[in-house]
């Protein structure tokens, strides 16, 4: 199956991972703990600012920033984008440095530190060019993730305890890195 963006372009999932035959969102608990990780994760990134817009206007200003449109990054250290900041990004990724901190949980604080130092894509630099559908065709995952809430904290309490290999602190074998050089389908 193919690649899909949720909610926001950046963060791809195999369609299979996350969708039911019938179209429908799968149960939380059947999803790989990337992708429910994710899907969580892009409920509490709704309707949030850019990035840089928040960065040029602050908090005071807020009502000036424009609505992030992507996120890249590893979750709870992603950088959201509006259309117009987006190839910012990825100019400071492919072109700057910034894909030194590719998986890294300092990837936002390096972006930031980039565009508050005046880091900027060169006039027409074109970024990534994304494939749009009709975000109507696509299930609600906020509805998703209300009607399997209950299942959530279960499959939460149980993911806890489970034991993933990995030392405390890092991330669990299996996330994927961030590849701007590919196109996929949102």
């Amino acid at each position: 199956m193919a690649k899909v963006s949720i909610g926001l372009r950046g963060w791809r999932f195999e369609e299979s991972d996350v969708f039911a035959g019938d179209g429908s969102f799968r149960p939380l608990e059947e999803m790989p703990p990337d992708a429910r990780q994710r899907l969580s994760r892009l409920t509490s990134l709704a309707n949030r600012p850019c990035d840089a817009c928040w960065l040029e206007h602050g908090e005071e200003e807020i009502e000036r920033c424009n609505p992030a449109q992507a996120v890249y990054g590893e979750p709870m250290a992603e950088v959201l984008l509006c259309d117009e900041h987006e190839p910012d990004f990825v100019y400071w990724f492919r072109e700057e440095g910034g894909s030194n901190h590719r998986g890294s949980d300092d990837l936002d604080d390096a972006f930031h530190e980039w565009y508050l130092d005046g880091g900027a894509a060169p006039e027409g630099y074109g970024g990534v060019a994304h494939v749009e559908t009709d975000p109507g065709d696509l299930p609600d995952p906020e509805a998703a993730l209300d009607a399997t809430s209950e299942e959530t904290d279960a499959a939460e309490d149980a993911e806890a305890d489970a034991d993933d290999g990995s030392e405390e602190g890092e991330e669990p074998a299996g996330i994927e890195d961030l590849d701007l050089s590919r196109e996929y389908p949102t």
